[in-house]
């Protein structure tokens, strides 16, 4: 079921005061009326785990920010086999301007919180805003980077490496406290130990026994099979063979 909230007032808009997209997001690159513009035609939703956002092939109707939670980006082959291409976090911003299909399956991993606007407005606002521009051109560069290290650690790194890579990407991104310098970490896993392997290009039991091995050497504790705490990130780091 969908939530809906309006998110506009006087003014700045009280929910975008607080929201990390706004501050660390596409929406950061918005002068106050341009904010305001964007949030009479806004609305914040909550999505279950499990629920698809957008279909590969999909007519594209609007575009979101992430607000909370991890998104998974899939492609998918004609006889039914799945790639997860990606995953996405906040305040990351959801959609492909200027393209009037998806390419790509977008689902909600966990469950997540979404700022999503129409998709006329937003592209209408790039044309207008430099800023807003640079901001999506330095996020698809970013992914473009992401991805060109990713292709290392599939096609190079070990299912060690490949597992404590993984793990280490996830602190960092789902953690607020586990920034670059943090010395330790907590977090749920967003995705099942089948789909961190098909991520990873790895089977499930290679998943489980590598977190396993983490944990029995006290890299990593694991607590209602999902939750995991990371004391010391530097150690979980080593693992990653970079």
């Amino acid at each position: 079921m969908t939530i809906r909230q309006d998110v506009h007032s006087s003014g700045i808009p009280v929910l975008c005061q607080s929201c990390e997209a706004r501050h660390r997001g596409v929406c950061g690159a918005l002068d106050p009326d341009q904010l305001v513009g964007l949030a009479k035609t806004s609305s914040k939703h909550q999505v279950a785990a499990g629920v698809e956002l957008v279909g590969d092939a999909e007519t594209v109707g609007s575009y979101s920010n992430v607000l909370s939670g991890v998104v998974k980006l899939t492609k998918s082959l004609s006889d039914g086999r799945q790639q997860i291409v990606g995953l996405q976090f906040a305040p990351d911003f959801l959609g492909r301007p200027f393209k009037s299909e998806s390419g790509i399956n977008v689902e909600a991993a966990t469950a997540v919180a979404l700022c999503s606007f129409p998709k006329t407005t937003i592209e209408r606002m790039i044309k207008e805003s430099p800023e807003l521009e640079h901001r999506l051109f330095k996020q698809a560069l970013n992914e473009l980077d992401e991805a060109r290290a990713w292709m290392v650690t599939l096609g190079r790194k070990t299912a060690s490496e490949k597992v404590a890579s993984f793990l280490v990407m996830i602190a960092r991104n789902i953690d607020p406290a586990a920034d670059s310098d943090a010395p330790s970490a907590r977090f749920d896993l967003p995705l099942t130990r089948s789909d961190i392997g098909d991520f990873l290009g790895l089977t499930i039991e290679t998943v489980s026994r590598q977190l396993t091995r983490l944990r029995s050497e006290g890299v990593i504790r694991i607590e209602n099979y999902r939750h995991l705490i990371v004391d010391d990130m530097k150690r979980l780091e080593q693992r990653c063979g970079d």
